[in-house]
């Protein structure tokens, strides 16, 4: 069982940076690859970002590639999420989720997820 928890969203402004933390509670978190996701009021779970178990190679969606960052540290099992030149259209819950295979786009191959984080940028 994995236990994920998110923090660091709150209310920024259009052009701002933020970071987001997620830390696991398992033995071993290198075992897992980690995904960030995100759902805006009445859409749909969106892919935001992936990295692998050992950090070595990290994924993007088309809408933040160039301004978001996943990095993660396995002696603190926490991966993070480092966004910058922030949008309105960035404004969702920001959810973490972890996996034991390789790491994957897909919402429904995770099979752990946190209860998330609102990030909000008022432009």
């Amino acid at each position: 069982q994995v236990q994920l928890v998110e923090s660091g969203g709150r209310l920024v402004q259009a052009g701002d940076s933020l970071r987001l933390s997620c830390a696991a509670s398992v033995r071993t978190f290198s075992s897992y690859s980690m995904g960030w996701f995100r759902q805006a009021l009445g859409k749909e779970r969106e892919f935001v970002a992936a990295i692998t178990r050992g950090g070595r190679s990290t994924y993007y969606g088309d809408s933040v590639k160039g301004r978001f960052t996943i990095s993660r540290d396995n002696a603190k099992n926490t991966v993070y999420l480092q966004m910058n030149s922030l949008k309105s259209e960035d404004t969702a819950v920001y959810y973490c989720a972890a996996r034991e295979a390789p790491s994957s786009t897909r919402p429904p191959e995770y099979e752990y997820w946190g209860q998330g984080t609102q990030v909000t940028v008022s432009s």
